[in-house]
């Protein structure tokens, strides 16, 4: 299990979003998909991420002399347990959820960016909406059990013909 200060660095989330979907990608991938981050910052922060065992290396081989790894996410080290969770300051849960938020962001620009300047989010299935459920504890304890199987059988299926990587975030708050 990662711990929140390794994961809640900016960049370092950012490349384990990048990995999510069962993705295997080389740090040339990753600076494609990453180009706002320069090369060195990116190659450190892979290495901080596979030497904390969030990236395990799945592939090597030799480019102009130089050994290319392929890297794939760890999805049981690349998570803040619910103790360590229940342990942070209000402080670090603020640090947190705005780099998750600021994390988001960046996604919906980068979204907007590649559109060309045509966004088109019902084509390209891109919704965001706020609701509020009116339910007991148990309701809503039964909820999010669906959601999670719901969430899990959806990410079992994994890259393949005709499919296309989709992010799905959640923020779950009291309305009161």
């Amino acid at each position: 299990m990662a711990s929140a200060d390794l994961l809640l660095h900016p960049v370092r989330l950012r490349v384990v979003q990048a990995f999510l979907g069962d993705r295997v990608l080389t740090t040339a991938d990753l600076r494609a998909e990453l180009p706002d981050v320069p090369a060195a910052t990116l190659y450190r922060h892979v290495g901080v991420l596979a030497d904390a065992g969030v990236l395990a290396v799945v592939g090597e081989r030799k480019v102009r002399g130089a050994a290319e790894r392929s890297y794939r996410l760890v999805p049981s080290a690349a998570s803040v347990g619910p103790e360590e969770a229940a342990g942070l300051s209000p402080e670090e849960h603020r640090r947190a959820f705005s780099t998750f938020v600021a994390g988001l962001l960046a996604d919906f620009d980068r979204y907007l960016d590649r559109s060309g300047g045509e966004p088109d989010p019902a084509r390209d299935g891109v919704g965001y909406r706020h609701v509020a459920l009116w339910q007991t504890d148990e309701e809503f304890t039964a909820f999010l059990g669906e959601l999670r199987a719901l969430l899990s059988a959806r990410m079992a299926a994994g890259p393949g013909e005709g499919r296309r990587r989709r992010m799905v975030s959640t923020v779950l708050l009291p309305g009161d």
